[in-house]
């Protein structure tokens, strides 16, 4: 009895399934989806059922169209997942404005849809009038004539796959092989030709990347044709599915090995010009920029490559943004840091090279980075300041001045004559304007003042040479022929000192300076001071 029972269940089940395997349902997507490809499989091939999808159409027309419509999803690739269509009769899609009763099967093919009309599920009028160009376009013309060359020999299969079909993906391999030897060549030659037309030389690293940069072309103008002749072989869903994913994930690569060289021929260029210019901020510019763009390729490659495994791309965007600004908010510092790398860039408050005072740090600019800037202090030791810092205060560029002011004073003894106080003055005047460093129409020499232990003369020159070493040798210079046209003069520099008046004690006498104050003689130590000063002048190099 309890045998008699088991069979009767079984046999009720049976029974169910089969009456809803043959019942056109069109209640929900999954429902329609569902009635549309199960009648047109080969163990329950009736089109005619499946053409109930179809509305607005002859018995014909949607048999025709319940066909092509299927082979165009088998020829892209694409898999039905039942799992993952509604099965809600009332079902809204939420990412549309109007929110209509519309349910899209694939992400990859947004011209096939479903919509819901009088309680039913059906495909779209829009989707009816695609299939036939979607059939075209996914099977071309000579589609036909390969399969009616194809001789019964061909068609015996093994693992589900036709004789025919692997032979044809051998022939389509080699051919592949074939060509990406021969037009690797000639394409990596044109480049080559239309760089030597736009800039007239040739630059070994420019060819190089051209070099890489034909392969990956090569190969992705390949895997285009390769995908395009691929349905035509009419593998099964799940073999078209992994070819097509594999094509999809080999040229992703590609895509991306192709921009990272294209970022470096660009960025090669850019060095070029960088090497022209006079600022050396561009130079610390390109690898900044560079590792910046291959950033941006890799992280866009990274993307597409989500996409190709299933991912919806506005899910990768939508999480890349909130991922992104986590992140931001994470490392605030290092935005802030980045952003300030960006405006210094941008702005050029200062160059390699340049001596700056920002705040209270000094010294010379070595290296701009991506998260801070390097300053060498003139006491060797090395300051790192944090771009976005550095971007906020105020920066002395003293190295973007038009001249390099000096300035001091000399100090000569009270008890100098004001004849040789004018002629002390008057040579280092003739000495500033001899000077080659020195603006000679932008200069004071005076006597300005009375000091604690000397007479004040005010020395302020401005050098031609912006670099802090030429500066330093110009002045030494300077200094040297004041100091000899001083001694030619008998004039003597004083030091801090008091004066005892020791006059008025009994036998007691100061001490008096003699200075000799022949007019003749003076203008003479001026001449010799001044012609030994042209001559110490040669014994320095030459400027460019």
């Amino acid at each position: 009895m309890k045998n008699r029972l088991v069979v009767f269940l079984i046999f009720i089940s049976a029974f169910t399934f089969a009456q809803q395997a043959s019942k056109v349902d069109l209640s929900s997507p999954k429902a329609t989806v569902y009635t549309h490809l199960k009648f047109l499989e080969d163990a329950n091939y009736k089109p005619s059922k499946s053409a109930r999808v179809f509305r607005n159409l002859t018995q014909a027309e949607a048999k025709d169209s319940a066909i092509k419509l299927k082979m165009i999803l088998k020829g892209k690739g694409l898999k039905v997942d039942y799992d993952n269509i509604p099965v809600d009769p009332n079902y809204v899609d939420t990412t549309l404005v109007n929110k209509p009763n519309k349910y899209v099967l694939f992400k990859q093919l947004p011209e096939v849809y479903l919509v819901k009309i009088d309680n039913k599920w059906v495909y779209s009028d829009e989707t009816i009038a695609e299939i036939e160009k979607l059939y075209n376009d996914v099977y071309p013309w000579y589609t036909q004539w390969i399969h009616e060359l194809i001789p019964d020999a061909g068609r015996k299969s093994f693992l589900g796959i036709e004789l025919w079909q692997l032979i044809a993906l051998a022939i389509i391999i080699v051919s592949f092989l074939v060509l990406y030897f021969v037009l690797k060549e000639i394409l990596a030659l044109l480049l080559r030709k239309v760089q030597f037309m736009l800039f007239h030389k040739r630059n070994t690293n420019i060819n190089v990347a051209l070099n890489q940069v034909s392969r990956p072309i090569v190969v992705l103008i390949l895997l285009y044709f390769v995908g395009k002749l691929l349905p035509s072989l009419l593998f099964p869903t799940d073999v078209n599915h992994f070819l097509i994913v594999l094509i999809e994930i080999v040229g992703t690569v590609y895509w991306i090995y192709v921009f990272l060289n294209i970022v470096k021929v660009i960025m090669s260029f850019y060095e070029e010009y960088t090497e022209r210019t006079h600022s050396k901020l561009d130079d610390q510019l390109v690898p900044i920029l560079k590792n910046f763009l291959r950033g941006i390729v890799i992280f866009v490659g990274f993307l597409k490559m989500l996409t190709v495994f299933g991912l919806d791309p506005t899910t990768v965007i939508a999480g890349a943004s909130i991922g992104g600004i986590a992140i931001a908010f994470a490392s605030q510092d290092t935005v802030k840091n980045l952003i300030g790398t960006f405006m210094i860039f941008l702005d050029k408050p200062f160059h390699i090279g340049d001596w700056i005072v920002a705040a209270e740090v000094e010294g010379t600019v070595e290296e701009v980075g991506f998260r801070s800037t390097r300053v060498r202090a003139f006491d060797t030791s090395l300051f790192q300041i944090p771009n976005s810092k550095l971007a906020e205060i105020v920066v002395n560029n003293k190295g973007l001045r038009k001249y390099r002011r000096y300035k001091t004073e000399l100090g000569i003894r009270y008890d100098t004559p004001p004849e040789l106080i004018e002629a002390f003055v008057k040579g280092v005047r003739e000495l500033i304007i001899l000077h080659p460093d020195t603006l000679s129409d932008q200069y004071n020499v005076e006597f300005t003042g009375f000091g604690n232990s000397a007479l004040l003369i005010l020395l302020n020159v401005f050098f031609i040479e912006l670099d802090w070493n030429v500066e330093q040798s110009s002045k030494h210079r300077l200094h040297m022929a004041i100091v000899r046209l001083a001694k030619e003069l008998g004039v003597e520099f004083a030091f801090p000192s008091s004066t005892v008046i020791i006059e008025q004690f009994p036998e007691k006498k100061g001490v008096d300076m003699k200075y000799n104050l022949s007019q003749d003689r003076i203008q003479k130590a001026i001449e010799k001071s001044k012609e030994e000063f042209r001559k110490s002048l040669e014994d320095y190099p030459k400027k460019d």
